[in-house]
């Protein structure tokens, strides 16, 4: 080929970073694909608009289509399921490879998208999905090929972790740290898709698949966001050596895969309990490789132009070169529990009666569900006079066996209220 023509949509952030790093850098690519990337047009919604420095005006156009049908690669950056979804699949037919860091796209969408791909045999390429500049999709989908994962679980929300951390180093409180994120950028206008669990829900999916060769959407993810976090909690969570973090989990068991994202106690021990400010980490455990961590930058226009661009190389290479990504593997018949069956540790906040006899009384009624205990400790309360704070860990128990306890004690009368029920990370 005398060149491999791309076609960008999308000129944000990660956008822009894509196509100034196309000319910084093209002598590299050249050197690393066999051929020159050209980009042949940026599809953007409105061209009037000014751009940054690095962006050629006479390559802006407000018809994607026109320069999807000119394209060998096509880098779909305008996220959202519609037009994304529409432009994708017209790539497809052109012939066109794809790369593309739509995670919400890809969890409500995947399947449909990636037999389009193999049925055009053209490649799909979306590392920057998950986690930004960090290399887990790679990592998941070719690197640990050879291995049988176990359990993926990560902070793969920059914004989320950014907001637990200042409430934890800097005292700050939920509103007062999100408004700093939105005032850094780290955080939209509207971001409801970061604290309430969802964005990082759709990771979740796209981790889950990749490791377990099972398809998984994102409504098969139990989401629990982080708006009512208070300072208490993360008080809560240091005096009892733990750090609060909103963390995604898939975990295998037997032929069984749960799915979850919720705010989550790490012990300090754990390599996740470092993760600081805006950071993305993946802890991968697998029967060979055991425990791995992929940590890095999770967002930002240019750690997410690499990982971007990473894929475009690998597309173009196969455009010039032959071959093609992987496929998606789906393979075993292993099912998606229901979040009742779902299987955690758990701490658990009660505001109780300060009397002789309440605590017997609360353990005999989680052992008449079959829910053991590991730690119980008693705090005064600052709620009301004769009312204290029991605070309660336990072993790993089914959520449907815990919420039955939990609805017990609701309507016995030396129990106030549940004020707090988190899953427990172990190290």
């Amino acid at each position: 080929m005398d060149c491999v023509k791309v076609a960008l949509l999308g000129c944000g952030t990660v956008g822009t970073q894509v196509a100034r790093l196309i000319g910084e850098q093209s002598k590299d690519f050249t050197a690393r694909i066999g051929a020159p990337l050209e980009l042949c047009g940026i599809a953007v919604r409105d061209a009037s608009v000014q751009r940054d420095s690095s962006i050629d005006t006479s390559l802006l156009t407000e018809n994607p289509s026109e320069i999807i049908a000119q394209a060998d690669i096509v880098v779909e950056l305008i996220g959202g399921i519609e037009p994304a979804r529409t432009y994708i699949l017209e790539a497809f037919s052109h012939g066109a490879s794809v790369v593309t860091g739509n995670k919400a796209l890809l969890a409500a969408h995947g399947p449909e998208l990636y037999e389009a791909a193999a049925k055009a045999q053209v490649d799909l390429y979306y590392e920057a999905s998950v986690a930004g500049a960090i290399p887990v999709v790679y990592g998941l989908r070719e690197s640990l090929a050879g291995d049988r994962i176990t359990h993926v679980l990560g902070i793969v929300n920059g914004t989320t972790n950014y907001i637990l951390d200042e409430m934890a180093v800097n005292g700050l409180s939920f509103d007062e740290a999100l408004k700093q994120a939105q005032d850094l950028g780290y955080a939209e206008a509207d971001p409801t898709a970061d604290v309430d669990g969802l964005d990082a829900a759709a990771k979740c999916a796209i981790l889950a698949s990749l490791a377990f060769h099972t398809r998984a959407c994102i409504d098969d993810v139990h989401v629990q966001g982080i708006r009512d976090i208070t300072a208490h909690d993360i008080a809560s969570a240091a005096d009892a050596g733990y750090v609060l973090k909103l963390v995604a989990h898939a975990k295998r068991r037997g032929e069984e895969i749960e799915l979850s994202v919720g705010p989550t106690l790490i012990p300090l021990e754990h390599p996740l309990a470092s993760v600081h400010g805006s950071f993305n980490a993946v802890v991968v455990e697998a029967e060979a490789a055991d425990r791995l961590m992929f940590y890095g930058r999770g967002a930002g226009g240019a750690p997410t132009a690499s990982a971007v661009l990473s894929d475009v190389v690998a597309a173009a290479s196969h455009k010039v070169n032959g071959g093609h990504a992987p496929r998606e593997l789906i393979y075993g018949n292993a099912q998606i529990v229901s979040v009742d069956d779902m299987q955690a540790r758990f701490q658990l906040e009660l505001l109780v009666r300060d009397e002789i006899g309440v605590l017997t009384n609360v353990t005999g009624i989680f052992a008449r569900y079959g829910v053991s205990i590991s730690a119980v400790s008693q705090t005064n309360s600052r709620e009301a006079k004769g009312i204290c704070r029991l605070i309660v860990r336990t072993h790993e128990v089914k959520r449907r066996d815990l919420h039955a306890a939990l609805e017990e004690l609701s309507h016995v009368n030396f129990v106030d209220s549940v004020a707090r029920v988190m899953t427990v990370e172990e190290n």
